[in-house]
């Protein structure tokens, strides 16, 4: 009975060294890669200048983090199992039945693959999945996070809440990127005149007023981004219809459209031979 007992003794206090030994360097490691890893993405950062890396270096520090993950929990269950043999056979009876019960999950982890592969939209873009419209903020495995655009307000600006969006939508709805080629839209204004307005000079006040407000923005524009405004015209019930197009910074679109739209009213204001439309009843009594 003392010889089973000391066995059993000594047996289980080898067991909790080899526990203890694991666990310290389990913890060791994660402690060295968790520095590392901060190290890295700090360095990585201050050297991006573009949206382009900014959102590379993203997705490469998500993929050595899961990388990383797979790798711990592979060597905390081989230590438990004892044998890749034993290993290999639960594994693949847990696949099955997680291949059942996660079919969403694992469709969000397919379509983040394709995401990092094709790059249909990168950290920083402006996009709109279906109905949902915002700047993408983060993407990880199972979901994209997005700053939403509009929502609660009319227009173009960030109503201050957070979108989160699994991966698996991607392949249920359409993907409208606004900043694939660059961070620049073309933007319009529609203004109405009169019939009776000089309509050349209605032209010259609308696109003097869109200088005015984009002289100082246009300075900053790549040189493959327009820098002048044109003019599209169209007959209407009560007037004739001056639409301005212009390229300007997606972010800002809400607030140079308002501030463009102030310039064009004061100096049409400002003018003799130039009226702005609207719907209204004239009565006309001519001498025979």
């Amino acid at each position: 009975m003392e010889n089973i007992t000391k066995i059993f003794d000594s047996s289980s206090l080898e067991f909790v060294k080899d526990a203890l030994w694991l666990i310290s360097i389990l913890v060791i490691s994660f402690l060295i890669f968790y520095t590392l890893y901060k190290i890295i993405k700090r360095i990585l950062l201050k050297r991006a200048k573009t949206k382009q890396q900014i959102s590379n270096i993203m997705i490469f520090l998500k993929i050595i983090k899961y990388m990383f993950i797979l790798i711990f929990i592979l060597v905390v269950i081989s230590s438990y199992f004892g044998s890749w043999g034993e290993f290999g056979l639960i594994m693949g009876l847990l696949t099955v039945a997680l291949g059942f019960a996660l079919q969403k999950p694992l469709t969000s982890m397919v379509a983040w693959i394709i995401l990092i592969i094709r790059r249909p939209f990168v950290i920083g873009d402006r996009i709109t999945i279906g109905n949902i419209k915002g700047d993408v903020i983060d993407i990880t495995m199972t979901y994209i996070t997005l700053e939403e655009i509009g929502g609660t307000i009319d227009g173009e600006e960030k109503s201050g809440r957070i979108i989160t969006v699994p991966n698996s939508i991607l392949f249920e709805r359409e993907i409208i990127n606004y900043t694939a080629q660059h961070d620049y839209i073309l933007d319009e204004i529609k203004t109405t005149i009169t019939y009776e307005s000089n309509l050349q000079r209605a032209e010259e006040i609308i696109k003097k007023s869109v200088e005015n407000v984009m002289e100082k923005y246009w300075k900053n524009f790549p040189k493959k981004i327009p820098k002048d405004s044109s003019i599209r015209l169209k007959f209407m019930d009560s007037g004739i219809e001056i639409t301005v197009r212009y390229y300007i910074l997606a972010s800002k679109r809400n607030k140079i459209a308002t501030d463009i739209t102030r310039e064009i009213f004061k100096n049409i204001k400002r003018a003799r031979n130039v009226e702005i439309a609207y719907p209204h009843t004239e009565v006309i009594f001519r001498k025979e």
